[in-house]
């Protein structure tokens, strides 16, 4: 991805990792990049830490990611924080032990080697689910400890990342999500603009992108929720929405700096 990135498919793109916290968070928030990349031949696989492999969103992940054409579900099968019921024999995501998750991360990301990982961001996307910030603290460990291998020696041969990006929300691309949350009672939480560094024009694969979110009908029929949401907007307006994806590129790689002194 690049900064102003082109809507056009390059064989050139590099494959793609996605960390995410529940089903739906990979095609609402990157289910452009994630079916561009694959348009482009490149590796895409989404990894999703909450709900178990046997549930009903189980079953609409595999829907979506086929038709976003990144793989099967690869699930963690945790406990959401807010849902006793999508998970009940596991921990709450945010509760697992630091090491059970990061190790799962690392041998994934050893396993695939892909070029680019995305997650949520720190603030954990417009509503600031604890999950999203979980996921968000757990993948930025885990790219580190994948490259390095004296951490998680058994998890494979050490793979080292050349992109990480968190999907965000700019506070001047909001627009008009952000009443439409404020609606149904939810917070609305976004970034400075200057913290976006990678915006992606994905009108070009819109339509797969919105049948990928509309494959998750769980949530689509829920009145509060993002896809139950955009599901009731003119489609116009909903194309709008969700053909541009926001990015903000975070460095996996040592900084160079002053080699005697610590500065700014």
């Amino acid at each position: 991805m690049t900064a102003s990135a082109s809507a056009s498919a390059s064989p050139s793109l590099p494959s793609l990792l996605g960390v995410f916290a529940h089903p739906d968070d990979e095609s609402l928030l990157a289910g452009g990049v994630l079916a561009q990349h694959a348009a482009g031949g490149a590796r895409t696989r989404v990894i999703t830490a909450t709900w178990a492999p046997d549930s009903h969103r189980a079953a609409e992940l595999a829907e979506a990611l086929t038709v976003l054409g990144a793989g099967p579900p690869r699930m963690l099968g945790y406990r959401d924080a807010r849902n006793d019921a999508s998970a009940p024999e596991s921990p709450r995501f945010c509760d697992a032990p630091v090491d059970e998750v990061i190790v799962q991360l690392v041998a994934q990301r050893r396993e695939f080697r892909p070029g680019i990982v995305v997650t949520h961001d720190a603030v954990g996307q417009l509503t600031g689910h604890p999950d999203h910030r979980h996921a968000h603290r757990m993948t930025l460990l885990a790219v580190q400890a994948a490259g390095l291998a004296h951490l998680y020696p058994d998890a494979g041969e050490p793979w080292q990342i050349r992109s990480l990006y968190a999907a965000t929300h700019p506070h001047s691309g909001v627009g008009a999500l952000g009443p439409l949350l404020t609606d149904v009672g939810k917070t609305v939480l976004s970034v400075p603009d200057e913290y976006v560094t990678t915006t992606v024009d994905v009108t070009t694969w819109a339509d797969q992108k919105w049948r990928a979110i509309s494959a998750h009908r769980g949530e689509v029929a829920r009145e509060r929720s993002l896809p139950g949401i955009l599901t009731r907007l003119p489609e116009d307006t909903r194309r709008t929405i969700i053909s541009a994806e926001h990015f903000t590129r975070l460095s996996p790689l040592p900084v160079p700096g002053n080699p005697h002194q610590l500065t700014t």
